[in-house]
């Protein structure tokens, strides 16, 4: 056998539900064995889930994501694969850094208007 792991064990593996191996299949990103009914999951079904997982967790879309799946040539050349995702990787990064900046102007605000909000509060209770 070629390490397959089943269903089962995949979920427990990488930490996922059946449901989203399930799901990843039926959009064609990862593709098990069939033998029967069951699933079996090689270690090219498990390398593809483990780029699924880390694209999600860095918020690349799943179209992205097959995308980058389906550039994989296995002869190694894998160039315009690579080119892609860091392009991709680039322009993601300039989200999140505009998220965390635009989080940090907000949590700066919320801290403000909390210490006005417990100082008024405190002023109240003083004068009672």
């Amino acid at each position: 056998m070629d390490d397959l792991l089943t269903i089962g064990e995949m979920c427990a593996a990488y930490q996922v539900t059946a449901r989203t191996l399930r799901f990843y299949e039926q959009k064609e990103l990862i593709q098990p064995r069939r033998e029967g009914a069951h699933r079996l999951y090689d270690r090219r079904a498990r390398a593809r889930l483990q780029l699924i997982l880390r694209g999600k967790r860095f918020g690349f879309s799943l179209e992205d994501i097959r995308q980058l799946l389906n550039m994989y040539e296995r002869d190694g050349t894998n160039a315009a694969q690579l080119a892609r995702t860091h392009e991709l990787a680039v322009a993601r990064l300039a989200q999140m850094e505009a998220q965390r900046a635009e989080l940090d102007v907000a949590i700066a605000e919320l801290k403000t208007e909390l210490a006005e909000g417990a100082a008024m509060l405190a002023a109240l209770k003083a004068a009672e």
